[in-house]
C-alpha cells in the first residue's frame, strides 16, 4: 500500500467528471461522484490519518483551461497528493463544436500542469486516462481522437512516475459483462456505478492493487 501522510490534502482535478454537482460556493463540497466515494472510503478506512480532500473539478474544463487556474485551484493549495482526470472535453469539442485541440497543445499542456505542481509543490500525483464507451455509432469515431490523448497521459505517468489509473481499459473490461450504458448513459458520464467503478480503480490505484 502507498503511505499517505498524516492530514495529507488530497486535490482532485479535472473536468465535470470529478466536478460530479459540488458547491462551488462551499469550498469543502466534492460533489456526489467518485469524488465523495473514494475520499468517504479512505476516510472510514485510515481515521487515524484525519485526511482532508478538496475538488476542483469543473465542468466542461479542458487542459488549457486547468492551466488558467492552476496557480490558484491547485499550487496555492500546497497539495501532498494531486488526481487528475482531464481529457475528453478535447475530443468532444472537436466532433461538437468543430473545436479540436491538438494532440501536441494537450501533451504539452498537461506536461506543463504537472511540471508546475512538482515544482512547487511537491505533491504526488494520480493520473487517471479518459475514458469512453462507444455507446452511439458518431461515438464510436471519437476513439481517433481519444486514442492518441491516452497515450499521451500514459508516457506523462511514466515520464512523471506517478500512480496511474487505466479508465479507458477498466471500463472496456466491465462492459464485457453488461451493456456499457449501465456504466455511463452516454459513454461519457458515469451513473452511480461508473462513479463506484473509478472509485474503486482510484483507491486500488493508492493501494497498489491491478484493477485489470
Amino acid at each position: 500500500m502507498v503511505h499517505i501522510e498524516q492530514n495529507a490534502l488530497v486535490l482532485f482535478q479535472g473536468d465535470s467528471i470529478t466536478d460530479c454537482g459540488r458547491n462551488y460556493e462551499e469550498p469543502s463540497s466534492l460533489g456526489q461522484g467518485y469524488a465523495l466515494m473514494a475520499a468517504a472510503r479512505l476516510s472510514m478506512e485510515q481515521p487515524q490519518k484525519r485526511l482532508r480532500f478538496v475538488n476542483r473539478g469543473i465542468s466542461g474544463n479542458r487542459v488549457v483551461d486547468l492551466r488558467g487556474r492552476w496557480e490558484e485551484d491547485c499550487i496555492r493549495l500546497d497539495p501532498t497528493w494531486v488526481s487528475i482526470l482531464v481529457g475528453i472535453n478535447e475530443t468532444g469539442r472537436r466532433y461538437r463544436q468543430g473545436e479540436p485541440t491538438s494532440l501536441e497543445a494537450y501533451y504539452e499542456g498537461y506536461r506543463e500542469l504537472l511540471f508546475q505542481t512538482r515544482e512547487h509543490t511537491g505533491a504526488r500525483l494520480i493520473l487517471m486516462e479518459p475514458f469512453l464507451l462507444p455507446v452511439t455509432e458518431d461515438k464510436k469515431e471519437w476513439r481517433e481522437d481519444l486514442d492518441p490523448k491516452i497515450a499521451a497521459v500514459r508516457e506523462l505517468s511514466r515520464e512523471f512516475e506517478t500512480l496511474y489509473v487505466p479508465l479507458d481499459g477498466i471500463f472496456a473490461a466491465a462492459s464485457s459483462t453488461i451493456e456499457m450504458t449501465y456504466w455511463a448513459e452516454d459513454g461519457v458520464h458515469p451513473t452511480p456505478a461508473g462513479h463506484a467503478l473509478i472509485a474503486q480503480s482510484w483507491l486500488a490505484a493508492i493501494q497498489g492493487r491491478s484493477m485489470l
